[in-house]
């Protein structure tokens, strides 16, 4: 993904009745800012900006989008805007909360509400950097609530497609949160318009990398299980192009034998086969798995999610919500 390359808004600007602080991240679509609401509390505002469409110098507002990128812009514009439109009906502790999208500057905003806390890549990274990992009652329990926050998005005909760790946000108490609904689109809907998907290599399921495939809520799952074989290996999945060639997968997950019960590294193992039909085929289907906890040994207990360093603020949580991360677009 490329890098930004426009000019933020000012730091004071008001606009649509929010007060800019200061931009806290930015990627190639997007650049997000800290700002205060009427009544003084902290919001996130993602403002639609692919820098590989638009331009906006220092001291500009509206972007400069020449016209053989304008129809482009415009579907991205009115993509993100929809999206935006269907977040904001999505209630659920465990999704982040759009709590408002505005038109101005000639693109569009979506403002998030705050969340305290850091990502579980960061966590991942600081249990890696003391040589541990998580715990199976830390991982059932976490990716239950994962799975909780993505039927909520398909119950709403929306698909994430982008499920990672760095797009899964810890709070304080160790509740997830999930993030970064740049990539999602309105697949569910055959008609609904979108564009091509962006996606992570290692995370992403095959289906992701064929304009032809069918996508639903088995691409997702395929993800989270990724998500999770992260935390259980602390290392990054096999891209799909990779495991066609030379699938180590398996022999990670059995790898695993002693510190994860048989239940959930099978689990893991079927969510992310790179048939569609040979995966679990619902989030429901996950959260039994996850909710039928086995006897423990000692060895098998971990860091709870809770058992986290301090929370990292506004800019973790705030370049998960501008999409920084390598992605690629199909």
């Amino acid at each position: 993904m490329a890098a930004q390359n426009n000019a933020p808004l000012p730091d004071g600007l008001e606009i649509a009745g929010y007060r800019i602080v200061k931009k806290i991240a930015s990627g190639g679509f997007s650049i997000v800012y800290l700002a205060y609401d009427a009544e003084g509390n902290a919001v996130a505002i993602k403002e639609y900006l692919p820098s590989q469409l638009a331009l906006r110098a220092p001291g500009e507002l509206a972007p400069t989008v020449s016209r053989s990128n304008l129809a482009i812009f415009r579907i991205g514009l009115k993509c993100f805007f929809e999206e935006g439109r269907a977040l904001a009906r999505i209630v659920h502790p465990n999704v982040v909360r759009v709590v408002n999208f505005f038109r101005a500057n000639e693109t569009v905003y979506m403002v998030m509400a705050y969340e305290s806390g850091h990502t579980l890549q960061d966590h991942i990274a600081r249990l890696h950097a003391k040589g541990s990992r998580m715990g199976e009652a830390s991982i059932r329990q976490l990716f239950n609530g994962v799975c909780a926050g993505v039927r909520e998005v398909h119950a709403n005909k929306l698909l994430h497609l982008d499920l990672k760790p760095a797009n899964i946000y810890l709070r304080g108490d160790g509740s997830p949160l999930l993030l970064d609904f740049g990539a999602a689109r309105q697949t569910i809907n055959i008609d609904a318009p979108m564009l091509a998907p962006m996606y992570t290599p290692g995370f992403a399921a095959p289906e992701l990398y064929s304009k032809l495939a069918a996508l639903g809520p088995w691409t997702d799952i395929y993800s989270i299980g990724a998500a999770m074989y992260a935390c259980m290996t602390r290392s990054m999945p096999q891209p799909v192009e990779a495991r066609k060639h030379d699938d180590r997968t398996a022999a990670q997950l059995a790898s695993l034998a002693g510190s994860y019960s048989p239940e959930l590294v099978d689990m893991v193992g079927s969510c992310m086969a790179l048939d569609p039909l040979a995966r679990l085929q619902s989030v429901f289907a996950m959260q039994k798995v996850l909710q039928a906890a086995p006897q423990l040994t000692p060895h098998e207990q971990g860091a709870q999610p809770h058992d986290v360093p301090p929370a990292s603020g506004w800019r973790g949580l705030a370049e998960r919500l501008g999409g920084i991360g390598r992605k690629v677009r199909s």
